[in-house]
């Protein structure tokens, strides 16, 4: 009954046209913020499935890494362990080591990778490959795919045959000559990789054996092991942990990027956060909405006091008028917020505006069913607590239809 009631308390012509206006702004700005929350989620998530992305095509599903130190020493059954245990489809071999990278008086310091001819499926650098070709060469003839900020750095064209650059590594018994305590290899420039900034100015990829002679390591040596998975990561982590033992570590693509998903995160909530504010000013026009039509409304609660009516009636009565102007205002915000986000995906007419030097050249957005739990929940929350003062207020009066 309360519902039928509320209802036609809303849409009713009231005496006092400043109740109408109060009403109206409340739900314009329940619109307003509901709106901003759907279209700022959205693109928070747009960015997320970016980001996450390009950290997809780079890191592995999940890596296995020495507990203490920088090298495993596989045994024979460590690697059969791993390939036995459901939903582990590939595992690679890779060695890191920090170097130098020098092309005359151009240098840089790098982190170079070495892989096996496995790594290419539990990775994507391939598909980012811009200039030049993803070969690695053999440990005669080596090869490396670079990034795009060490391209620039030390200025070498790929397209131009990649002439010999020097490799230096801090290996004192790789029997190469010595430069200031370091060790050189030439080394020939296959192919440049774009993903985005902190992978392209740090990293290049060699073949595994090549890399392993230079830092004279032994055939079983490596720095770890990298791993495509199908199933749930933390099910398949916990299988390998038990099957290999404390020696090493196991993680997540999560777990290896966790502090950038922790902020990414946060930020969403900080932002979730402030916007509700703007819902939180929206509920005080309501309080003074609903205030003004328990006064307006007077005689009503005293005939329904009079028909038996009970106090809690008439205050689930201006309490779902609440929830009413607040579902009115989430209906609008959630149908403009959404058309905004369908024609930002379809026209793309806000832009970046970083004239070609991100990765796209607009905001990206994705919609998601959560984000619309979270919102309409958020607003019906704050009017039920914003309806409940003017609701108790009018159950509590004592009023006679004497005039």
């Amino acid at each position: 009954m309360q519902y039928l009631f509320a209802w036609r308390y809303f849409k009713s012509k009231k005496s006092t046209s400043a109740i109408n206006i109060i009403a109206w702004v409340s739900v314009t700005a329940i619109a307003v913020g509901a709106a901003a929350l759907i279209v700022i989620l959205s693109v928070f998530n747009g960015f997320e499935d970016l980001v996450k992305g390009l950290y997809t095509d780079f890191y592995a599903d999940m890596r296995v890494l020495p507990a203490e130190g920088k090298q495993i020493t596989l045994d024979s059954n460590t690697v059969y362990k791993i390939t036995s245990i459901e939903g582990v489809t590939a595992v690679s071999k890779v060695i890191e080591e920090k170097a130098l990278l020098a092309n005359g008086d151009y240098q840089s310091i790098v982190v170079v990778k070495g892989v096996d001819s496995v790594f290419a499926s539990t990775n994507n650098i391939g598909k980012h490959i811009v200039r030049g070709v993803y070969e690695m060469g053999d440990v005669q003839n080596p090869g490396i795919v670079m990034g795009a900020g060490i391209e620039n750095a030390v200025g070498v064209d790929v397209t131009k045959g990649g002439f010999p650059l020097t490799l230096y590594t801090p290996n004192k018994g790789a029997g190469f000559d010595a430069v200031d305590g370091m060790f050189a290899f030439n080394i020939t420039a296959k192919g440049v990789f774009a993903v985005q900034q902190e992978f392209d100015n740090k990293f290049i990829f060699t073949n595994i054996d090549f890399l392993r002679y230079m830092l004279s390591m032994t055939p079983n040596q490596v720095s770890g092991l990298e791993l495509k998975i199908n199933g749930r990561p933390e099910k398949i982590k916990a299988a390998i942990q038990h099957a290999i033992g404390k020696n090493f570590t196991v993680e997540t693509r999560y777990e290896q990027n966790k502090n950038l998903y922790a902020v990414m995160q946060m930020e969403k909530w900080i932002i979730y956060g402030i916007l509700s504010l703007i819902l939180i000013v929206a509920a005080f026009n309501m309080i003074g909405a609903l205030t003004m039509l328990v006064l307006e409304k007077q005689k009503d609660i005293a005939v329904l006091r009079a028909m038996g009516s009970s106090t809690a009636l008439i205050q689930k009565i201006f309490i779902t008028e609440g929830l009413v102007l607040a579902g009115v205002g989430t209906f609008i915000g959630t149908a403009l917020g959404t058309i905004i986000c369908l024609l930002q995906l379809k026209f793309k007419i806000i832009t970046l505006g970083g004239g070609g030097s991100f990765i796209i050249d607009y905001y990206p957005v994705k919609l998601m069913a959560t984000d619309y739990i979270l919102v309409v929940t958020t607003i019906e929350a704050i009017a039920l607590l914003a309806a409940w003062i003017p609701a108790k207020k009018a159950s509590q009066q004592l009023l006679s239809l004497k005039s």
